[in-house]
């Protein structure tokens, strides 16, 4: 199987353009029945407007479908790489044959071109282009470095991008229907629990807080549960200082290792024997304190 050129891939959107302006040239361009091409299942782009796809079966139902799509062949199958949009509102239009160009690539390959023509198209929503990348990290070991010269972008890009996966499905689902950017997202992926991200995202809707807003929350957010966590930390090295004195003054007396346990308060002072003899030497001490 003929491999693409890397610098194709690096082209993107306009590696594909000038493969059908060629096709075009060449005549290469096929009619295939349209039962015989199918949505690639790996396809990065999960959601679809309902609306925009009966609008543009209505211009297809016009003016024919202008753009052929670029597809694989798989044994009798095309499997889309570039096109599903057309092909959904070509099914709706009723056209029974589309025009194709064919690319014989590898299945890595694929995916990448895939991505590239959904993101330079800006079809993908914030979610859909992060597990795209993530994808291609899992499934072709490929590093963000390469994803980002396979798609044109820079490496900080891709590495924020797949932060969103780290949301909450309540914050995801805000993503999807509009309701959240991928600026207010990113801010909110910096938090860690799934509970705050939650409150926070409402709180960004509810005020319609914009991007720069809702990093300073975030900020200020963070900033008084840093100062919650010192002072109990300053609390909790005072009472542990204040145990130290107890367990030690404990020992003195004792002459042995003394053990000062509480929580709220309460708790228990376990002193420590290791002979008959010594035990009843401390039972003689507590009696002469008694």
């Amino acid at each position: 199987m003929a491999a693409v050129k890397k610098t194709g891939l690096g082209k993107g959107l306009a590696a594909l353009i000038e493969n059908v302006e060629t096709a075009e040239k060449d005549n290469s361009i096929l009619e295939v029945d349209i039962n015989l091409i199918e949505p690639n299942m790996g396809q990065p782009r999960k959601y679809f407007d309902s609306e925009k796809i009966t609008e543009l079966a209505d211009s297809i139902k016009k003016h024919g479908l202008i753009q052929p799509l670029i597809v694989s062949k798989e044994g009798e199958i095309y499997k889309i790489i570039a096109g599903e949009r057309r092909w959904r509102a070509s099914k709706e239009a009723g056209l029974q044959k589309l025009p194709v160009v064919i690319k014989d690539i590898t299945p890595r390959e694929f995916m990448e071109l895939a991505i590239i023509e959904n993101v330079q198209r800006e079809d993908l929503n914030p979610l859909e282009e992060a597990e795209a990348y993530e994808r291609l990290s899992r499934e072709y070991n490929m590093t963000q470095d390469e994803i980002a010269e396979s798609v044109g972008k820079s490496r900080p890009a891709i590495a924020n991008a797949i932060r969103l996966l780290t949301l909450s499905d309540e914050v995801r689902k805000m993503i999807i229907d509009g309701s959240l950017s991928a600026g207010h997202a990113r801010c909110i992926a910096g938090i860690k629990e799934k509970d705050a991200q939650n409150k926070v995202a409402a709180i960004v809707v509810s005020s319609s807080l914009n991007v720069r807003q809702t990093e300073e929350y975030v900020k200020k957010m963070y900033a008084s549960k840093e100062k919650k966590k010192k002072n109990k930390e300053v609390k909790d090295e005072g009472y542990s200082v204040e145990i130290k004195y107890i367990e030690n003054s404990l020992r003195d007396i004792f002459n042995t290792k003394v053990t000062l346990k509480e929580e709220n308060n309460k708790g228990k002072i376990e002193i420590e024997y290791y002979s008959s003899d010594e035990r009843e030497r401390i039972l003689e001490i507590l009696q002469k304190k008694q």
